[in-house]
């Protein structure tokens, strides 16, 4: 069994070690390499609230296994950490961690991009001149764009549909995602809205002003744009739902764990359920991203609706030493064709690389306990590698 750069026996098997990652949903690092206390959780704690972000499980897992990438000895203080961080400079950290996490394709959420964030292509740079780099299209960046240039309430679902056809066809684009549940939730009526629905709803959005921030980025966050309303109607996220499923192109539905915005009781994914019927028909694959507490539920629903998949997303990294126990739980249900791999990795290039490195510590203690107790073959864990790996993400988004 390989070890590690401390000499401790690593605990993956051969064949999940060396299998490149397509990681389905992902945002840019940053080019200075962030701050380690504001984006190491989804919280806003650290020493704000008198302690450190470091005292949690993910921050455990990050100084057992990040330090030696840096030349430092594993568990090494976040002080000695930190300076050796800085000393060697964004750029080559991010090269490091990038480069160490074996990822073969980069499926980029590009909806919200503060200025020092790398594009998609810059950041699968980082990891490798063989790494693909794609683009998923944000539906509610799209309308806020059209909101702040002016567009009318009545010109606006004409401007969605041109505006989000026009981004969809760039290069490198393979999907979309929704923030509904950042937004309004996720009990979502099932059926498309009408014209003058969408019109009077954008009405009251476009004339409500005030605020926008939130964790799922908006553009209102840009100096170039004007401050606009948060999007809070529901009939529009139905309408960006449904103008997405028209042009055919995977949907990903942010559901659970998230940062203070969300509010997590609206986020099960269970309350999809009538729009994943309407929807089916259409035959557009619906990626459920993240699901913690309800990876469970989100297993229930790819069983049972033929284009539902599921992944773990940022919560693998965030329960640290936990993750083999939450991948069991996830993949208790779900299809084995129907589960991906993903990071929900921002900012931090280390979270890209414990994204990868727990999640494939925890398909291997997965894959061996299954193997030992004679209930697959090695030919099997290998085809359920590839699958979750690679082969799912490829046939949902379409990948050359």
């Amino acid at each position: 069994m390989p070890a590690d750069s401390a000499g401790v026996p690593a605990p993956f098997l051969s064949f999940v070690a060396e299998q490149p990652l397509t990681d389905h949903h992902c945002h840019g690092v940053l080019a200075e390499g962030g701050d380690l206390e504001e984006l190491l959780t989804e919280g806003d704690g650290g020493p704000r609230a008198g302690g450190t972000a470091f005292d949690s499980l993910p921050g455990l897992a990050f100084r057992r296994w990040c330090p030696p990438l840096l030349g430092l000895p594993s568990h090494a203080p976040v002080e000695e950490y930190a300076a050796r961080r800085a000393e060697l400079g964004g750029a080559e950290v991010n090269r490091r961690f990038l480069g160490a996490s074996g990822l073969g394709a980069l499926i980029v959420d590009t909806g919200y991009t503060p200025a020092d964030l790398l594009s998609p292509a810059q950041t699968a740079a980082c990891a490798g001149s063989g790494t693909a780099a794609f683009e998923i299209v944000r539906l509610e960046q799209v309308a806020e764009s059209l909101a702040a240039r002016g567009t009318s309430a009545r010109d606006f679902p004409d401007a969605f549909r041109s505006a989000l056809a026009d981004r969809v066809a760039r290069p490198g684009v393979v999907g979309l995602k929704s923030i509904a549940a950042y937004r309004v939730g996720l009990d979502l009526a099932p059926g498309r809205p009408s014209e003058q629905e969408v019109i009077a709803a954008t009405g009251r959005w476009t004339g409500a002003g005030g605020g926008s921030g939130d964790g799922g980025g908006s553009a209102g966050d840009s100096p170039a744009h004007p401050v606009i309303a948060r999007l809070a109607e529901e009939a529009l996220h139905r309408f960006f739902i449904w103008t997405g499923a028209d042009l055919g192109l995977p949907i990903q539905f942010h559901v659970g764990y998230g940062d203070r915005d969300v509010d997590l009781h609206r986020c099960n994914p269970l309350l999809l359920t009538p729009l994943l019927r309407a929807l089916e028909p259409s035959g557009v694959p619906v990626m459920l991203l993240h699901n913690y507490p309800y990876h469970r539920e989100a297993g229930y629903l790819a069983q049972v609706f033929p284009n539902v998949y599921a992944d773990l997303g940022l919560a693998t990294h965030n329960v640290g030493s936990r993750a083999p126990a939450l991948l069991a739980e996830a993949l208790e249900m779900v299809p084995l064709r129907k589960f991906l791999f993903s990071s929900d990795a921002f900012g931090l290039a280390e979270l890209y690389y414990l994204g990868a490195l727990l999640f494939r510590q925890a398909l291997s203690r997965f894959l061996r306990r299954m193997l030992d107790d004679d209930d697959i073959t090695l030919a099997d864990a290998e085809r359920i590698t590839r699958l979750i790996a690679v082969g799912n993400a490829a046939r949902a988004y379409r990948l050359s």
